[in-house]
């Protein structure tokens, strides 16, 4: 057997270690098809899901994998009981503090570099999941006036039973990539309750059209993925005949490494997007057409071309790794706001820091989301010039449109060097090779936001009389 992956595994041109857990990965496939199918009570479900994903876990990572992912759930699931009205906040720090010792533990971005793999990425996933069910248990004590929509829609009134918990955390469809998902929604689902219980739309909507689209893309983005990746590899950066090249050539070879490094992740999503929806909990709802149709957009991870053809940098985290944007947003951004406050630029930086130290302590990760902050910064700037140009200057108008989409396009590419090589020195050499220029320009664009500031449209009498 293991002669044949071996054999196997050289073919595709991966690892042993990272072909079983591909092979695990697409497991969920029929796994999740199978949970949506179980009869009996929602009890059952549940334990399916927590067995199918300890089986998976040990299949592709090893014994160890679940030890690890027993410690944030105990943690979490013990804060919930012993102390509610902190329980959010508590499982947040201990969660982050055990994946934070994980990550310089196991170094999992060089093992990911030479081609290795171990469970700090389902771990990453699952500490997510942990926290916002204990956010959500502790928003089940506040008033509800007080309370945002979002906090409204998910927050708990009382304790998930420790089946329920245990499902929910483990639960193969999201569990080695994502994408994070709510669990009153995975409460829901399972039980047949809110969008999921029987209606007079009819019967359940079928899941397979969707699973198939999700499936094809998923094809196209590993076949791109395979052609492209030789032609680009990451350790020309360091390589002396990347720096006899000129100036725009060497910007050119930033774009499309960070442009192929991307078709990896779209296949990932695609996968992980196909096995929930097959499941059935990636249903969202239907469609106010006639005849209404349903949607399957709940697990919904990337639109591949609103990232690749992003106006604004701000529209990217609406885009790229959306269920993880979303969860910063709701558990990190949006509770940094003060009652009666506008949220700034510390909100925006505290977030991607939070979010640099989720992927991990290398220094490249860090660079590349205060690299993000100062981006959406600098896009945010030139929005506001665009929205200041009146309906008779359209030409201008267009213009900045246009030059916002090329600094979005300029600014991710170059930030994502130091995503992808990780190490502070071969990420300075890549941003250095390019003078900067993906620092700089940022910076200039904040600077001129504060100095020329556009006008404020005035508000209609009427909107006045209001």
């Amino acid at each position: 057997m293991g002669l044949e992956m071996g054999a196997m595994a050289s073919a595709i041109g991966v690892s042993v270690p990272v072909l079983r857990f591909l092979m695990c990965f697409l497991a969920t496939l029929p796994v999740s098809f199978v949970w949506r199918y179980i009869p009996g009570p929602a009890a059952v479900k549940h334990l399916f899901a927590a067995v199918s994903g300890i089986v998976l876990s040990y299949l592709s990572f090893g014994f160890s994998s679940n030890l690890h992912f027993i410690v944030p759930m105990l943690l979490g699931y013990a804060a919930m009981v012993l102390y509610r009205p902190r329980c959010g906040i508590i499982t947040f720090f201990l969660g982050f503090a055990y994946l934070i010792g994980c990550h310089v533990y196991y170094m999992s971005g060089d093992a990911w570099k030479e081609g290795g793999i171990d469970a700090t990425g389902a771990l990453m996933v699952l500490v997510l999941k942990v926290i916002s069910c204990a956010m959500n248990y502790n928003d089940g004590l506040l008033k509800e006036e007080d309370l945002r929509e979002p906090q409204k829609k998910n927050r708990l009134l009382k304790l998930p039973s420790l089946i329920e918990y245990i499902g929910y955390c483990l639960f193969c469809g999201s569990h080695f990539a994502g994408p994070v998902y709510e669990m009153k929604d995975y409460l829901e689902c399972t039980e047949r309750k809110g969008i999921w219980a029987p209606s007079e739309k009819g019967r359940s909507p079928s899941p397979f059209g969707a699973t198939v689209r999700a499936i094809l893309q998923a094809a196209t983005c590993l076949g791109l993925y395979l052609y492209l990746s030789p032609q680009f590899p990451l350790y020309r950066f360091t390589e002396p005949v990347y720096h006899e090249w000129g100036f725009w050539k060497r910007l050119g070879y930033q774009y499309m490494s960070g442009f192929t490094a991307r078709w990896k992740y779209y296949f990932i999503w695609s996968i992980s997007e196909a096995a929930i929806i097959i499941s059935g909990l990636g249903f969202s709802g239907w469609t106010d057409s006639s005849p209404p149709k349903s949607r399957w957009d709940r697990a919904k991870n990337v639109d591949i071309l609103r990232v690749e053809l992003a106006e604004t940098a701000a529209q990217l985290p609406l885009a790229w790794n959306i269920q993880v944007s979303t969860w910063l947003r709701h558990y990190v951004y949006d509770r940094l706001i003060q009652k009666g406050k506008k949220p700034g630029f510390f909100q925006l930086l505290a977030t991607q820091t939070v979010s640099a130290v989720w992927h991990g302590l290398y220094p490249g990760y860090i660079i590349f989301f205060v690299q993000s902050a100062l981006m959406i910064a600098g896009s945010r700037a030139i929005y506001r010039w665009q929205q200041a140009i009146p309906p008779n200057m359209a030409p201008l108008k267009q213009l900045l449109v246009l030059l916002n989409l090329a600094y979005t396009v300029l600014v991710l590419n170059y930030s994502c060097v130091g995503f992808m090589v990780l190490s502070l020195r071969e990420t300075l050499v890549a941003y250095g090779s390019v003078y900067y220029i993906g620092t700089i320009v940022p910076i200039v664009f904040i600077l001129l936001g504060y100095i020329i500031k556009p006008a404020r449209p005035s508000r209609s009498k009427a909107r006045k009389d209001q």
